[in-house]
């Protein structure tokens, strides 16, 4: 079983009150970022989340094969709690592991990527859906280049693979909601990383609106996660793009 030493790898810049993990020495908080530096591109763990994370590691390395990745923050991470139905129906059968944690934010992928997450991985395709938590404290353009350090990053460890990168889902019951613009944006930039080949990129957000651009609370209970029946929507939206790396006959 592996077992991640956090302090050989952490940033020395990481000073404050001591918190051991995994048999190693985290110091927190961090300081301070400069006044110009993009948070979303700068790897750091959240403090919650170590359990998990082993976790997901030593499960992920006592599964035979991994051929299809899911990867993000909670939206992602629920798929085991809310869809695990879907889940087993849909993608274990196709060697899929759910790398997702709640809260994450584009650094905290990229984090997770440089310390042993995908290792010795090779998987076909990966779904990445990341950025939605940094919207209330970075600017588009800075979850832009987060999202783009985390393909990078992906890419660096598991070069063989495919991304899939999903838009960010709309968020907020009504289409005046601050962050539905902000989204928008955000996914206009993200989607110029497609190139057709090894990145490619889907957007079906509209598929969980109303025809008057409301969230229902029936598909989004919360207006940001979705229910049973948006996750089947989920699954529908990207039925096309799996059957591309998983033909239909490699199910059974």
């Amino acid at each position: 079983m592996r077992r991640f030493l956090l302090f050989s790898v952490l940033p020395i810049a990481l000073i404050g009150t001591a918190s051991a993990w995994a048999g190693g020495t985290l110091a927190w908080p961090a300081p301070a970022l400069p006044p110009d530096a993009n948070s979303a591109i700068s790897p750091i763990p959240q403090m919650g989340w170590f359990t998990h994370f082993q976790a997901n590691l030593d499960a992920s390395r006592k599964q035979p094969k991994i051929d299809l990745i899911f990867d993000g923050d909670s939206i992602t991470d629920f798929w085991m709690s809310r869809a695990r139905d879907l889940w087993n129906q849909h993608y274990a059968p196709l060697n899929a592991f759910d790398f997702g944690i709640s809260g994450d934010r584009t650094e905290n992928v990229l984090w997770r990527l440089q310390n042993g997450q995908v290792d010795g991985l090779h998987p076909k395709l990966v779904l990445l859906m990341i950025g939605t938590n940094n919207l209330g404290s970075n600017t588009v353009e800075q979850i832009a280049a987060g999202v783009k350090a985390d393909i990078d990053e992906y890419f660096k460890h598991c070069p063989d693979t495919t991304i899939l990168l999903q838009a960010v889902f709309p968020r907020g019951a009504k289409p005046d909601d601050p962050n539905r613009a902000k989204i928008k944006a955000l996914n206009q930039l993200i989607s110029q990383f497609a190139d057709g080949k090894k990145v490619l990129y889907i957007d079906f957000g509209d598929k969980f609106l109303q025809p008057d651009g409301t969230l229902s609370a029936d598909i989004m209970p919360d207006a940001l996660h979705p229910s049973a029946k948006g996750y089947q929507i989920w699954v529908d939206a990207i039925q096309a793009e799996i059957d591309q790396f998983f033909p239909p006959s490699a199910a059974h």
